[in-house]
């Protein structure tokens, strides 16, 4: 049976955007060309002009990318979902290329012309509605501002993520996530809270793993729903 058009348009972009990052990490938004992005595609200049009409729509693209995957499961401890959010980011920036090139994207200050503040954004949004849910749930100390602490936060992994990735290729991010948190928790979250939290640096596999099977649970309940259906 023919792959039908939606299914192979989409997939077409994909192959763009994983060859993009490929391209973007490794060379930076400045050195990376169009040219060398349509080779690691092999697609047609035709086929990557339809879904990106430019090298910025397609580096956006990859800074979109690395949000995809982000959102935890529900916890009834919002900082727990706080401290599981920062270390999957740490888990994928070690297993992702998508989301290693949009963090190189992200903090690239030589991509001239190339708006990088999505991401930033995106996340100070993310951790500022934790916080303030953990602040309803009483689980912060009374001096905390959740928009103030979340812009700390964000800039603090940010700032670790590109020491370690300088340093060891990401080998040692989820311990230094981990570091990170257990240095700067203890001065807004209650203390009573804090015995709770699984800071460990293999909380990020956990909660990936966890995310995964549940995805493919969900995705078996589908698929059997839509057998029953068609017969």
């Amino acid at each position: 049976m023919p792959e039908p058009k939606q299914d192979r348009a989409i997939r077409t972009r994909q192959t763009i955007l994983v060859a993009a990052a490929s391209v973007f990490e490794e060379r930076g938004y400045q050195a990376a060309t169009i040219s060398e992005i349509l080779t690691t595609a092999n697609v047609t200049k035709g086929a990557l002009y339809f879904h990106f009409k430019s090298k910025e729509q397609l580096a956006q693209g990859v800074l979109a990318g690395q949000d995809q995957g982000l959102t935890v499961p529900d916890r009834p401890c919002k900082t727990q979902e706080l401290v599981d959010t920062s270390m999957l980011h740490a888990y994928r920036l070690q297993t992702d290329p998508m989301v290693r090139a949009g963090v190189r994207l992200t903090l690239d200050q030589r991509a001239d012309g190339l708006d990088r503040t999505g991401p930033f954004h995106r996340w100070t949004s993310i951790v500022t509605d934790c916080l303030n849910k953990a602040q309803k749930q009483g689980e912060l100390l009374p001096h905390v501002n959740p928009a103030e602490t979340a812009e700390v936060l964000v800039g603090a992994f940010a700032g670790v993520q590109a020491m370690s990735q300088a340093t060891t290729a990401y080998q040692n991010l989820p311990h230094t996530i981990s570091v990170l948190l257990r240095h700067t928790l203890p001065s807004i979250v209650h203390s009573s809270v804090l015995t709770s939290l699984d800071l460990t640096p293999q909380r990020g596999h956990t909660v990936h793993t966890d995310m995964q099977i549940h995805a493919e649970q969900a995705a078996a309940v589908t698929a059997e729903r839509a057998a029953a259906t068609v017969n």
